[in-house]
């Protein structure tokens, strides 16, 4: 019988093999599979992976504290576990009881493992709360900005992704399919807890063959799939397309297109925007000639397309990056603010996307299932930060902050406990986090790989990898439910992150709490009957736990119904309201407006960003970066595999040039090239390309973290040495890294080796 195991990069075929490791092959029904996880077995990867517990010298000689400045060029010292599960108790303990618990941070990105048991979010946060409470984050680099201002406005950004309209929708319905920042297939090979059947490829076929035609507004040209042969590109300067999306509203409104029917019976707030927009309340009216300055759109460009959208059965797409950037709300709401316009919101192949393309479960037709979920148990303490705030909360505790229209201040972290993900990936201007991340007096990270997180670390424990261990496998949207059956053995001396999390809760009296009596098997069995249940009242019916286990795959394909988003809220929005206050579309937010804050008014606007092409600073800095998400691993993961490698540049990132660009500095292709600003600087290898706008440059993210000590240098193409560290506003304090401002010129010295991938030193005490 077949076994499988689910990544967040797609579902695959597992034959385990005596003596030797098991055989990986795509699943057979995939329609679009990913190669990315063929890989994760590869020779360069396990060379990589943590053997045993390894203490950071200085750490281990002299305690807590000591030479925070050598965390990521200090030797380790592999110990035992006992030995190192104490040290871990104790610190934990020391901590806890001189400095209380909001001085323990618990990191965490959760895309570790597409296991819902393990889940190494869910892993650390649940130990930390029985062990009394931990500082936690909320929100995601991914969606910042829009988690906390689509509320207001509409709905839940979860809610809004699992209720997409559905492609076959869009392929029947659809006539304009308008999108700001195109719909970037490779980013949806991805799914948060894994994908059964890639869809978003083939979505984009199957509206190309019905004749739906393609308006795709933003830098590049390459990011919107099998539609790119028949699509109008229109290109736009990074982080302008707010104003676009106003003067295309304003042509609505100055020629008498805009739908006041749907304006009066399915919103608020429509007079403010209206008066924005014609300059009433301002003084500027948001006429295309007024965004083809900012833009750079032909201003006649923008008119015709506002018909055009008029004329026809039109969605609107706004891509993830739009919202990653200063002033990252203002995209998203304008976009839904012109849909409601159009008047056409709630009707199949019309209305307005958010991330068509940005995961595979953005348009599924697939059923929405409640999946097994682990607790991560009652948080013991308050306090929070906003995700992307971490090195503002380690460089500045006491330091205030808002956030949703509350006031806050930074707590004073003392020790951090991360497992599952690579701050020295996502995290943006790391030289400003590697700065930060001395603050602490002690770090520890749960790891399978010695990635530059695990190299900064002081106590880093080896975790097992999905291949290593028993899970369900569950994603919003998908296809199938799968039993993740332990295909080898842990590589060396790794363990479960619950079984290492088991053995510290014992050693600090919480052990019950945090394991409730229960093995794997055990909370296997118990998560896959609790979501049972829950399906069963939901007319999904699912076999017993034993019947799942043995066969390996729960098909639920034959629950797929087409979708149109916000369609019942439109058949009767009395029985169907909206969760925002008014129970309509907020095109003007009273709420967000009685924050009165500066950068976040309350509806819509245009606000210059920190870094754009129209700023002073480029004068200095000409080229706008886009760092958007890689083509063969996602994020960072398996950045050491073949597949991955074999995208590198002599070893490194590649950037994207636009020719023009190329020739006025000299730089020939595929030659090695310094990207700096006054943030830092990083190598990379060039390529040209007439798919992105002069005076633009794209540099993708996950290239291992690999800096010079002495320069500072990133060897390998890490654009967060580049990015910004500011919040997109002070409603969101989201990520921003989308607005940063490069110049590019040949590399002219000895092209240092790229050292990302080799171990740390170990020692012996």
């Amino acid at each position: 019988m077949t076994n499988y195991t689910l990544s967040h990069w797609g579902l695959y075929e597992v034959e385990p093999r005596t003596g030797t490791d098991p055989a990986i092959a795509p699943f057979r029904r995939d329609p679009d599979p990913n190669p990315i996880g063929l890989h994760q077995l590869d020779p360069a990867l396990k060379r990589l992976r943590v053997r045993r517990p390894a203490i950071r010298e200085s750490w281990l000689r002299n305690g807590p504290g000591a030479s925070p400045e050598r965390r990521g060029q200090d030797a380790f010292v592999e110990v035992p576990w006992d030995q190192a599960l104490d040290l871990v108790a104790c610190e934990i303990e020391r901590v806890r009881k001189r400095f209380g618990n909001s001085a323990i941070f618990g990191g965490s990105y959760g895309w570790s493992s597409a296991g819902r048991f393990h889940h190494a979010q869910s892993q650390v946060h649940r130990f930390l709360n029985a062990v009394g409470g931990y500082v936690r984050h909320v929100d995601s680099y991914s969606l910042g900005a829009a988690n906390v201002v689509l509320p207001h406005i509409v709905a839940s950004m979860d809610e809004l992704m699992a209720s997409h309209t559905s492609w076959e929708v869009m392929a029947e319905h659809t006539e304009l399919f308008v999108t700001f920042g195109g719909v970037p297939v490779k980013n949806a090979q991805m799914n948060a807890g894994g994908v059964g059947l890639h869809g978003v490829a083939q979505g984009l076929a199957m509206m190309r063959e019905a004749g739906v035609q393609f308006v795709n507004i933003g830098p590049v040209r390459d990011n919107i799939g099998a539609a790119r042969a028949g699509a109008e590109w229109l290109p736009c300067r990074p982080n302008t397309d707010t104003a676009v999306m106003l003067a295309l509203g304003f042509v609505l409104l100055s020629e008498g297109l805009v739908d006041h029917d749907f304006l009066d019976r399915y919103c608020v707030g429509f007079s403010a925007f209206a008066a924005y927009l014609n300059g009433v309340s301002d003084g500027i009216a948001k006429t295309p000639e007024w965004a083809q300055a900012i833009s750079g759109v032909p201003a006649a460009t923008i008119g015709a397309l506002a018909r055009r959208m008029a004329a026809s059965r039109t969605m609107l797409n706004v891509s993830w990056s739009m919202q990653r950037a200063s002033h990252g709300e203002q995209p998203f709401w304008a976009v839904i603010s012109l849909a409601a316009m159009l008047g056409q919101i709630g009707r199949p192949g019309g209305g307005f996307g958010l991330g068509y393309g940005a995961a595979n479960l953005v348009g599924s037709a697939h059923a929405r299932v409640k999946g097994p979920t682990l607790s991560q148990g009652r948080p013991g303490i308050p306090d929070f930060i906003p995700v992307a705030r971490i090195a503002d909360m380690l460089l500045g505790p006491g330091e205030p902050f808002t956030y949703d229209g509350g006031a806050f201040a930074y707590p004073d972290i003392r020790l951090i406990y991360w497992a599952g993900g690579n701050p020295f990936h996502h995290h943006q201007d790391l030289n400003r986090l590697r700065r930060a991340w001395q603050k602490p007096e002690t770090i520890v990270v749960n790891e399978q790989y010695w990635t530059a997180t695990a190299k900064r670390a002081d106590i880093v424990l080896p975790a097992t990898t999905t291949l290593e261990r028993d899970d369900i496998g569950s994603a919003t949207l998908e296809a199938f439910l799968v039993a993740m059956k332990r295909a080898m053995p842990p590589e060396n001396e790794a363990r479960d992150d619950y079984d290492i999390f088991a053995a510290l809760s014992a050693r600090l009296g919480c052990a019950e709490t945090f394991t409730e009596n229960l093995d794997t098997m055990g909370w296997l069995r118990r998560l896959y009957e609790e979501s049972r249940k829950i399906n069963q009242a939901r007319n999904i019916t699912l076999p017993d736990f034993e019947s799942f286990w043995r066969k390996g795959l729960v098909d639920l394909t034959a629950h797929d119904r087409p979708a149109t988003m916000l369609a019942a809220f439109v058949a009767d929005p009395e029985r169907n309201p909206l969760g925002t206050p008014s129970g309509r579309i907020e095109i003007h937010s009273q709420r967000v407006a009685g924050f009165a804050l500066p950068d976040c008014p309350g509806h819509a606007v245009w606000r210059e960003p920190t870094e754009w092409l129209g700023a002073e600073k480029a004068q200095r800095f000409p080229l706008h970066l886009l760092t958007d998400q890689p083509a063969r691993r996602l994020h960072s993961q398996l950045d050491a595999s073949p597949h991955s490698r074999a995208g590198k540049i002599a070893g490194r990132e590649p950037v994207y040039l636009n020719p023009a660009d190329a020739a006025a500095r000299g730089i020939a292709e595929g030659q090695i090239v310094e990207l700096f600003n006054d943030r830092g600087r990083c190598l990379a290898g060039a390529i040209l390309s007439d798919e992105i706008m002069p005076g633009v440059a794209r540099l993708s993210t996950g290239a291992w973290y690999d800096p010079d000590p002495a320069t500072g240098l990133d060897r390998h193409g890490n654009p967060n040495v580049l990015t910004l560290d500011e919040p997109a506003s002070t409603l969101s304090q989201g990520c921003s890294a989308q607005s940063c401002l490069v110049e590019i010129a040949p590399w002219t010295g000895e092209v240092p080796p790229v050292t990302a991938f080799d171990l740390p030193e170990f020692t012996t005490r």
